[in-house]
């Protein structure tokens, strides 16, 4: 039986449909919205995983092609790995959903969320995370709340509901909030152009309404087709156990949570382990793993209590006081622009690269093609928190934290028309202990100063944590490894000291309030104008000039009907000059002409080759040409680049001419005086008016002969 329910959301229609396709799995909804289409399905394992002790949930957000009917490009012609976009999509749906779920379900879930249709309008990633919800909300899966979410645009100072993309593309503010039917925030993912922290909260108030709306629309759903809910197994420890561990380690791990250093801590951590499990061998054999699990729980208390209780951090700081900075740029010698940014135990090595037209990434989505040219990698080694594992590519969390802070350092990076070069920030995690993506803002800002791009001001990041127990809560600056594992929040923000450029908050709970919501942006903002500080005594400003390594990039603008010209026959012109310059270049459809090349003077010289081609034929303007042929009534002269005019034989000389081969021949270079252009173009040329004004402007004969015969004494 199929079942929907719909209403009007901001000007169109959000149906949610159950029934009609995917009735094998434990959940599927349609969700439609407009003339965007996804398909969102949840499977849950028929038993629980006995070998984790988390949560085996994936997610997958995949783009068919057809749905902007579009057949995919490349050898084969389909869907391959999941696109950076695709990556990121599956994260937001991911994040407010996972901490919902029920302590100690251990079914392996999966949820598949597909874009069937897209209007191209409407971005189908909102649509998956609403979809993702009403399928858990409707399936036998014990998924205690429903989840909604809205996006939220602010065009001229007016705040939109949904807006497209082509708004979007207007919007200071593209912001994402997914929260619970009561107000409570359990997600927010946002870029933004220095917006305000006042208006940021506004944005997120007003979108509570619209989440509240979405969640009675799923509660419709689930009334008409909902299944019961399946029990939720509880996770038994061993009482027995549980107390000999808690006599053995309680103090000990206490202790050991006071230690600054992280490896050190993590290294009484499993000392204390060690000697736990091998004084409980006898009488709790093969128990390494429950012991694992209550040390980690005496942790997280121990943690827990001495922020709340004492006031005190693991590492001996006030609840909003900063690790302590340092910043050194210019690093590498042979690099465009290089900065290392440190923050306690978090390290981050970032090298800006400038390249040319032709560096810019091409991208293919259900939007159609475009290009890309500025981008950030993240990299997160395995050294850099002492491990070892298989390099096998970026993970999702690499993805997710490199376009984060590319987000953030997006709205000051200079247009094209003042810079036009492809940027490439690569970020190299070399420690980490917490914030490594907000360590990348701020290292990956001094890197593009560092070589010299024209950023209109700097851009830092900080997160800030959470500890909440009933009432008492508090929150913490600058959250290092051991406060995010035992904390119920993550919030990054990012911005200038203007306002805020990006944000993404994750947490452990279910949800927080806006007013908390609130004063987690005004600390991130204090904290983020001492972190700007520090930025400023190392580097307050771009360079003036560019790296000697980096490429120097010319641009022009010629008419768009030049374009062949340049180019000539087969790409004949555009080659010979890049072949003698050796610089490289790219030409627009508008006409806009890139030209670039490590040394500068060959720069200069294909832009004015390129200059004399597009260059139009000045009546009265003398030029030097070569003969290109010779025919009885005159002699045709390239005059400019691709541009011949004909010398008639009455105009070759002063006097009367037989033959034009008695003054030119092919290949002579002369001088020509331009005299006319007829209706079709035709130039037509004057060797005989040069000459005329050459011995107009000639001393006496008499004054020639006194320098002859003074110059020839001279010699003798």
């Amino acid at each position: 039986m199929i079942h929907r329910v719909e209403m009007e959301w901001a000007g169109r229609i959000l149906s949610l449909e159950s029934g009609r396709v995917a009735r094998q799995a434990d959940g599927a909804v349609l969700v439609r919205y407009a003339d965007t289409m996804v398909l969102a399905t949840v499977v849950r394992s028929k038993e629980p995983r006995e070998d984790v002790d988390f949560l085996p949930l994936t997610v997958e957000f995949r783009e068919r092609m057809y749905a902007a009917g579009r057949i995919p490009g490349g050898f084969f012609k389909r869907e391959g790995r999941p696109s950076e976009q695709e990556v990121l999509a599956s994260r937001m749906i991911d994040r407010p959903i996972r901490p919902l779920f029920p302590e100690g379900y251990r079914n392996e879930v999966q949820i598949m969320v597909t874009v069937l249709s897209s209007d191209q309008e409407n971005d189908a990633d909102l649509l998956g995370l609403i979809g993702a919800s009403a399928a858990l909300a409707i399936s036998p899966i014990p998924f205690p709340e429903i989840v909604g979410a809205v996006r939220m645009g602010l065009i001229d100072g007016q705040f939109v509901v949904n807006p497209t993309f082509s708004e979007l593309e207007e919007s200071a503010l593209d912001l994402v909030v997914a929260g619970l039917r009561d107000g409570r925030v359990v997600m927010l993912e946002a870029g933004a152009k220095e917006v305000p922290e006042g208006e940021m909260a506004e944005a997120i108030g007003l979108a509570q309404e619209e989440v509240r709306k979405v969640c009675e629309l799923q509660d419709e759903l689930v009334k008409a087709c909902g299944r019961e809910k399946e029990p939720v197994p509880q996770v038994s420890v061993d009482p027995e156990l549980k107390a000999a561990v808690e006599e053995l380690a309680r103090d000990e791990v206490r202790r050991a949570s006071t230690i600054p250093a992280k490896l050190e801590r993590q290294e009484a951590l499993d000392e204390i382990f060690r000697r736990t499990c091998e004084e409980l061998s006898e009488r709790f054999p093969d128990s390494e793993g429950e012991i694992a699990r209550i040390i980690s729980d005496i942790e997280r208390e121990e943690v827990r209590r001495m922020i709340l209780e004492e006031g005190r951090r693991p590492d001996g700081r006030a609840p909003d006081e900063l690790r302590p900075i340092t910043c050194e740029v210019g690093l590498l010698p042979r690099t465009h622009g290089s900065a290392l940014f440190t923050r306690g135990e978090t390290q981050a090595l970032a090298v800006t690269t400038l390249g040319t037209k032709m560096d810019e990434q091409k991208i293919e989505a259900l939007e159609g093609e475009s290009w890309k040219s500025y981008m950030l990698h993240y990299n997160f080694p395995p050294f850099c928190v002492g491990e070892v594992r298989p390099l096998r590519g970026p993970s999702r969390r690499e993805i997710g934290h490199g376009a984060l802070a590319e987000r953030a350092i997006q709205p000051v990076i200079p247009s094209e028309e003042v810079f036009p070069y492809t940027i490439r920030i690569v970020s190299d995690i070399l420690e980490s202990n917490g914030s490594s993506s907000m360590a990348t803002v701020c290292a990956g800002s001094l890197s593009l100063m560092d070589a010299g791009v024209p950023i209109k001001t700097a851009v830092a990041g900080v997160s800030v944590g959470l500890v909440k127990e009933g009432e008492r809560e508090v929150l913490l600056t600058d959250i290092a490894g051991a406060e995010d594992h035992c904390g119920d929040m993550d919030f990054k923000v990012a911005g200038t000291k203007d306002g805020i450029t990006a944000i993404q908050m994750d947490l452990k709970v279910h949800g927080i309030s806006l007013d908390l919501v609130v004063r987690a942006l005004e600390q991130a903002r204090a904290a983020r104008a001492e972190i700007l500080d520090a930025m400023a005594r190392t580097l307050p400003r771009p360079r003036e000039e560019l790296s000697i390594y980096a490429p120097r990039v010319l641009t022009l603008r010629i008419s768009p009907s030049k374009i062949g010209e340049v180019i000539g026959p087969g790409g004949k012109v555009i080659r010979e000059i890049t072949e003698k310059t050796g610089a490289t270049i790219d030409i627009e459809n508008d006409g806009t002409v890139f030209i670039a090349a490590s040394d500068p003077s060959a720069g200069e010289a294909a832009k004015e080759w390129i200059e004399r081609i597009v260059a139009e034929p000045e009546i009265g303007k003398v030029y030097e040409g070569t003969v290109t042929k010779v025919v009885p009534f005159g002699a045709f002269v390239e005059f400019m680049p691709g541009k011949e005019g004909l010398v008639h034989i009455s105009e070759l000389d002063i006097g009367r001419v037989r033959q034009v081969g008695d003054v030119v021949k092919e290949g002579d270079k002369v001088s020509v005086k331009v005299t006319g252009i007829d209706e079709q173009g035709k130039v037509r040329l004057s060797r005989k008016a040069v000459l005329e004004e050459q011995l107009k402007n000639a001393p006496p004969v008499h004054e020639r002969v006194k320098r002859f015969i003074r110059d020839d004494r001279r010699r003798r």
